[in-house]
């Protein structure tokens, strides 16, 4: 039940009832101001959208800590995402309660990373873990909606049709310039086009040399030090996968082991040590070959050229999707569209074709070509 009464300080106080029974009252100094708000209540109210007027008190800062807190990522996700709401989050909106913070702000803020000179896929990240914090407070009914609709993020940092895939003598030259036990990796790497993680976290069990495939099912997990670093799911569902095994890396593989034979866990690269191969030893070692060999490229770049082999051989979007483990054929063509073959020849061609006047459409009517 809702009523709107007058009190003898003559502001206007509006009550009604919450779902559970609780009865609420709001004052206001207009008697407009008061009907406004209880029509908007009993909206909501019949809408099942009603939000405590005390719901949101609770800052960003705190509600995004607990919100983490409560996910369940792998820790190499979680280290990111804790770094990102506190260098990033809390020091600029993490003292506003939830329900204040405005799209206005939200949008500031990404203004403010991208102007102090962050990366538009860095401000991008960061706008991603603030807006799932928000996401999270609005089905948890502490804010109407999340402020974080709408707003305009900086353009990608380079456009894909600019990703240029190593040549085949690039990556011969980066296998040959690593130490030895790394050779192979360059190799597998990109003749699987396997992520890094899922590169030096293949063992042998994964590998059937007999049937030529290979199974992609997990990955190094990198830790704090070499002592963390373990296995861990792929990336995503899709990234589940069992490929063919070219001969050509077969033959490395095998050549590997019988250099340096099994790492434990029955690993196939194990760092001079014995340890997992973690993501910091993999790119110190990488990025070092690739300076002295004056080519700008990451260990990811060795994925791409697998990309641009697979293409140049014909391979449809959807075939490439599949090899590599990306989630759809969409996912693929987002990235290496400017690789496949332009159809400018085909698609004039077919005009042609379509608007050119058949033999025998000319012998019935008895009209000369040209005339």
């Amino acid at each position: 039940m809702s009523s709107i009464d007058k009190r003898p300080n003559g502001s206007w106080r509006a009550r009604w009832r919450e779902p559970g029974g609780r009865q609420r009252a709001q004052h206001f100094p207009r008697k407009i101001d008061a009907q406004q708000h209880l029509a908007s209540i009993t909206v909501d109210l019949a809408r099942g959208a009603y939000i405590d007027p005390d719901a949101g008190r609770v800052t960003v800062g705190e509600y995004g800590i607990a919100w983490m807190a409560a996910q369940p990522w792998r820790a190499s996700t979680r280290d990111v995402r804790e770094r990102v709401m506190r260098d990033h989050v809390v020091p600029h909106l993490g003292h506003l309660q939830l329900r204040q913070l405005r799209p206005s702000d939200v949008q500031a803020w990404v203004g403010m990373l991208s102007t102090s000179g962050a990366a538009a896929s860095s401000v991008d990240l960061y706008y991603r873990t603030l807006a799932s914090v928000m996401r999270s407070a609005s089905r948890d009914k502490l804010v109407h909606e999340s402020p974080c609709a709408g707003i305009r993020l900086p353009s990608a940092d380079r456009p894909s049709s600019a990703l240029v895939p190593l040549t085949v003598e690039q990556v011969q030259t980066l296998a040959d310039e690593v130490p030895d036990r790394y050779r192979a990796l360059v190799l597998v790497s990109a003749g699987l086009g396997l992520r890094q993680g899922e590169a030096c976290g293949l063992t042998v069990d994964r590998v059937d040399f007999l049937r030529r495939r290979v199974t992609i099912s997990r990955q190094v997990v990198t830790g704090k030090t070499s002592a963390d670093h373990a296995f861990g799911p792929v990336k995503t569902a899709a990234s589940n996968r069992t490929i063919p095994l070219p001969v050509s890396v077969a033959d490395v593989l095998a050549a590997h082991l019988a250099e340096f034979g099994e790492g434990a866990d029955r690993l196939i690269f194990v760092t001079s040590e014995g340890t997992m191969v973690g993501r910091q030893a993999w790119s110190t070692v990488f990025k070092s070959a690739t300076r002295r060999r004056g080519i700008d490229a990451s260990s990811h770049d060795l994925r791409h050229h697998c990309a641009s082999l697979l293409i140049a051989a014909g391979c449809s979007p959807r075939a490439v999707a599949s090899f590599l483990g990306h989630k759809s054929a969409a996912t693929t063509l987002d990235t290496y569209a400017h690789l496949w073959p332009s159809d400018e020849g085909r698609i004039t061609e077919a005009i042609d074709a379509g608007f050119r006047p058949s033999e025998d459409y000319l012998r019935t009517t008895g009209t000369a070509v040209g005339s």
